[in-house]
């Protein structure tokens, strides 16, 4: 079987991409599926893209992008499903997703993990928004055989406009990559948070928290990014992200959280901070927003926290009990292992290619 898979950026990347589908790729041999990976965007275009300036590069690459989608339509006829990751282009309207579904006539399996239908727009491009065309997403559901989201949220909005929709989770490989414990006996102690600078409000949630910790207790509060948040006031580390030192800088971590607003953006994340915290043995500290309640077990294998209160009790238990950390830290493992693996959910992604 051979499948064509469209996706915005390319491979090895982003995060969507590389938790969302790419762990499975590389094993598809043994299921007789061969992959052609497509991406809008080249290497040098995807570097620049969220960087202020640079018009005329950017557009020079979106334009490139457009092109060879347009070329990539002639050689639709050879593939048994066509697998869109987002969007096949990430601006303008579905077009070529139209194109597939209708005029050819060929299978699409339709897969994304966030609230895109929403409208939004990064600091560095912040009229782009109306580009994006957000509108489309419920069109591309609509043109699908099979829909495939991160959570519950999201696959309520698709079932709206496509028949078939299932819930795969965003997880992580817990044999090949995300395969190291963390030793909490390692001092100094660290709280850490990793993500994009286009989730930095989200820690406003936890600044005062941490700040009055810092008073208190002896720690590090570490900070994996693709920018410096450049936060005044409290004292922080911060280690730009690298694909190549990802799980290093990870396990550098005793205590991790995922602090989230309760807006339609939030409530679409598929919780994957937690996951990845908690695949190493990394207690979670959430907030109690969508999908994060299924995967921290509150008091369990991590903590909810709701309120500035709640962050600084959660956060200071963990920070004094060294048996407590090892113990949610083990729990959190072997949840992960069960439920939010690449092993645990392999078969599903397979099941999709499913010519019956």
């Amino acid at each position: 079987m051979l499948v064509l898979l469209l996706a915005p950026y390319p491979e090895k990347s982003a995060p969507s991409q590389r938790f969302r589908f790419e762990h499975y790729i590389y094993n598809a041999a043994k299921h007789n599926i061969k992959f052609h990976y497509r991406s809008f965007l080249d290497a040098k275009t995807w570097e620049i893209l969220y960087s202020n300036g640079k018009l005329v590069l950017k557009s020079y690459g979106i334009c490139k992008g457009f092109i060879k989608r347009f070329f990539l339509l002639f050689t639709i006829f050879k593939y048994d499903f066509i697998y869109i990751h987002r969007e096949a282009t990430p601006i303008g309207p579905p077009i070529i997703e139209w194109i597939i579904a209708k005029l050819l006539r060929k299978k699409i399996i339709y897969d994304f993990d966030d609230s895109i239908w929403v409208k939004m727009a990064s600091n560095a491009n912040p009229r782009s928004a109306w580009l994006k065309c957000s509108w489309k997403v419920k069109y591309i559901c609509k043109y699908s055989k099979i829909v495939t989201v991160g959570n519950d949220f999201l696959a309520n909005f698709a079932r709206k406009y496509c028949k078939d929709v299932r819930i795969i989770p965003t997880v992580v490989d817990t044999e090949k990559t995300h395969n190291f414990i963390k030793n909490q006996n390692e001092q100094p102690l660290v709280i850490g948070w990793t993500g994009t600078f286009t989730n930095f409000y989200n820690l406003e949630i936890v600044l005062t928290p941490i700040r009055e910790l810092q008073k208190k207790y002896d720690f590090i509060f570490y900070i994996i990014a693709n920018k410096d948040p450049k936060f005044n006031d409290i004292n922080y580390i911060y280690k730009q992200w690298e694909a190549k030192t990802e799980i290093a800088d990870l396990t550098k971590i005793n205590i991790g959280i995922m602090p989230l607003y309760n807006t339609a953006i939030e409530l679409g994340k598929c919780a994957f901070k937690a996951i990845q915290y908690m695949s190493l043995g990394i207690p979670a500290v959430v907030s109690p927003v969508g999908v994060n309640c299924e995967v921290v077990g509150n008091g369990e294998d991590g903590f909810w926290a709701d309120t500035e209160k709640e962050w600084y009790i959660s956060l200071e238990k963990l920070i004094t009990d060294k048996e407590l950390c090892m113990q949610m830290g083990k729990l959190s493992r072997e949840k992960i292992v069960a439920k939010f693996s690449v092993k645990a959910t392999e078969d599903s992604f397979f099941n999709l290619f499913d010519q019956n």
